[in-house]
C-alpha cells in the first residue's frame, strides 16, 4: 500500500491498465509531452510511447470522434478534456455515437471508452473551468457517469470504467486532486464496482447525499454537529447507473434527506434524487427533501467562488433546517 493523492491514484490506475492491456490508449491535448494540464498522465509517454499516448490538436469534438472510431475498432481509449467546461464540445459525439452505437449495432460494436474530465470548482479557475456537468451526461442513456471522492475509489472506479463495455464519463473533482491522501494498493489492478454507492459515515437522524469533493464538506459538517445530530453521509460514487437501494435504505432509516451538489439547482441531478425519494420513500419521510446546490447563474470568477459552492457551514445549516421541520 502507498499513500497517494487522487491525481496520483488516477495516474497509477491508467499505468496499471496500460501495462495489463495493450489495447488501452491515452489521447488528448498535452497528455503526452506535458503529462496533462494537471499532470495526470505524467510519465506515460516515456513508458508506453507515442503510439499509445497521443497528443492531439486543440479540438475536443475531434478527440471524442477519434475515440469513438478507436473504440469501434477494438481499442480502449482514455480521452481527456482539460477542463469540464470544454466537455460540451464533445457532447454531440457522446450523444449520437459513444452512448448509442452499442445499442444501434445490436451489440456488434462496444464503446469501451472513458472521458476523463477535471470537474467542479474550488481551485479559483475561470468560469469555463469550474463547471458542474453531470446532469447533461446522466441524461444520456448508454453512457455511465462516475465521480470519486477519495484516492482508493479513484483508482478502483477508473479501472472499472476502463474495463466497462460502455462509454463512461469519469468526473475528477479538481478541488481534491492534491488536497487529500489515502492508502492505495500501488501494484494491484483492483476495481470498485460501478453503480454502487458507499455509506461514508453512519447516522440515524438525517442523510446527506452527495458525490465528489462535496463528500468531504458533508463529513466536515457531520463532525461539527456530532453530539447534537447523528448525520449519515452517502457517497453516490456512480451517478449513472444510480444505486437506488443504498440511497433509499439510508433515507428510510433517517427519515430526512439533503442532496448537495455544486451544479446549478434547476435541472440539477439533485432534483432527480429528490423525485426518486418522493416516489419510493415518501411514507418514511419526516421532513421535505432539501437541495443545497450552486446558484442558477454562470460560475462566478475567483473572488466570488466561495459564495457559489456549498460548504460545511451551509450544509450544517441545512441539517438544522431539516431537523427543525
Amino acid at each position: 500500500m502507498a499513500k497517494m493523492t487522487v491525481i496520483q491514484a488516477i495516474t497509477n490506475a491508467i499505468a496499471v491498465e496500460m501495462a495489463r492491456d495493450p489495447t488501452v490508449v491515452v489521447l488528448g491535448e498535452d497528455v503526452g509531452i506535458n503529462g496533462g494540464v494537471f499532470r495526470a498522465t505524467d510519465g506515460l509517454l516515456a513508458k508506453y510511447g507515442e503510439k499509445r499516448v497521443m497528443d492531439t490538436p486543440l479540438a475536443e469534438s475531434g478527440i471524442a470522434g477519434l475515440s469513438v472510431g478507436l473504440a469501434a475498432g477494438g481499442l480502449k481509449p482514455i480521452l481527456e478534456t482539460q477542463f469540464d467546461g470544454f466537455a460540451y464540445m464533445m457532447f454531440h459525439q457522446f450523444k449520437y455515437h459513444a452512448s448509442e452505437l452499442h445499442w444501434r449495432s445490436r451489440g456488434k460494436f462496444n464503446m469501451q471508452m472513458v472521458l476523463r474530465c477535471p470537474y467542479g470548482g474550488g481551485i479559483r479557475a475561470l468560469e469555463h473551468h469550474s463547471e458542474g456537468i453531470e446532469s447533461f451526461f446522466v441524461h444520456m442513456p448508454g453512457c455511465k457517469v462516475v465521480c470519486p471522492s477519495n484516492p482508493y475509489d479513484a483508482k478502483g472506479l477508473l479501472i472499472a470504467s476502463i474495463r466497462d463495455p460502455n462509454a463512461v464519463v469519469f468526473l475528477e473533482p479538481k478541488k481534491i486532486y492534491r488536497a487529500i491522501k489515502g492508502e492505495v494498493p500501488e501494484e494491484e489492478a483492483y476495481t470498485v464496482p460501478l453503480g454502487k454507492a458507499a455509506i461514508t459515515r453512519e447516522g440515524k437522524d438525517v442523510s446527506i447525499i452527495t458525490w465528489g469533493a462535496q463528500v468531504h464538506q458533508a463529513l466536515e459538517a457531520a463532525e461539527a454537529l456530532k453530539g447534537k445530530y447523528d448525520v449519515e453521509v452517502v457517497d453516490l460514487r456512480t451517478l449513472s447507473p444510480l444505486d437506488e437501494e443504498t440511497l433509499l435504505n439510508s433515507v428510510k432509516k433517517t427519515g430526512r434527506a439533503i442532496v448537495v451538489h455544486e451544479a446549478p439547482r434547476t435541472g440539477g441531478f439533485g432534483a432527480e434524487i429528490a423525485a426518486l425519494i418522493q416516489e419510493k420513500a415518501l411514507l418514511s419521510m419526516q421532513s421535505p427533501v432539501l437541495r443545497l446546490t450552486g446558484f442558477d447563474m454562470p460560475v462566478p470568477l475567483a473572488r466570488m467562488e466561495d459564495y457559489n459552492l456549498p460548504n460545511a457551514k451551509r450544509i450544517a445549516k441545512y441539517v438544522e433546517k431539516a431537523m427543525s421541520f
